[in-house]
């Protein structure tokens, strides 16, 4: 019908529109389009218990902080703090483009602000209190996390061990630094530095929602 019609010009306008702003193409828009009405159940916006019954998200030990992340209004790109209740579409979307690889088209530039990008992305997931550190306290609850829930340590050698990670840090950051000295936490010209070595652009792709981003294609990956 012609209303069917208007309405499928008016969905692919509002998809070119999300285009320009995400860097996603049109393709990768409409799979990822999919997932979301999979997650929500076909409703507008998708809430918290959405992602929090995804199975593949289940065994993730920061699964809590990714599901948050996606509801942080800090990455929405709208300079805004604070958390939604639930998400469209598009906020989703605009979660998701943190993790779109590099093409061949990337010039430098566009490559260092992608990686900035993620960087940021990762150390908002850490600075929960959003007061522009990461704190002793938030880097140890990370690193706690991610080791007591593989089981294989007690929780008392999973907190030894963020401690010494924590204070490598801070020693790497700031080599004068006594033992006891107290360490005010990780800015994110820190964190920048503390990651400089890794290469993210490629690695940084989230399997979480069933969603491949190295290709944006949904649905069960098969490596």
């Amino acid at each position: 019908t012609a209303t069917m019609g208007a309405s499928q010009t008016r969905s692919e306008h509002k998809h070119q529109d999300l285009v320009d702003r995400t860097g996603f193409s049109l393709e990768q828009i409409k799979n990822l389009h999919k997932r979301f009405q999979q997650l929500s159940g076909n409703e507008e916006t998708i809430s918290k218990e959405h992602l929090d019954s995804i199975p593949a998200l289940a065994n993730n030990p920061i699964k809590k902080q990714i599901i948050e992340a996606f509801f942080d209004k800090r990455n929405q790109h709208q300079n805004e703090v604070g958390s939604f209740q639930e998400i469209s579409f598009e906020q989703f979307l605009m979660v998701m483009s943190h993790f779109r690889p590099p093409t061949l088209k990337t010039t430098e530039e566009e490559r260092e602000a992608l990686r900035k990008e993620k960087l940021r992305f990762l150390f908002n997931m850490h600075d929960t209190d959003n007061d522009g550190t990461i704190t002793l306290e938030e880097y140890r609850k990370v690193v706690e996390e991610l080791l007591s829930k593989s089981g294989a340590i007690g929780l008392e050698a999973a907190k030894a061990i963020a401690d010494a990670a924590m204070l490598e840090v801070a020693s790497t950051n700031v080599p004068h630094m006594a033992p006891d000295d107290f360490y005010e936490g990780i800015t994110f010209e820190h964190f920048e530095q503390i990651l400089k070595g890794l290469e993210m652009e490629s690695r940084m792709h989230i399997r979480f929602l069933d969603v491949d981003t190295s290709t944006m294609r949904c649905g069960k990956s098969t490596s």
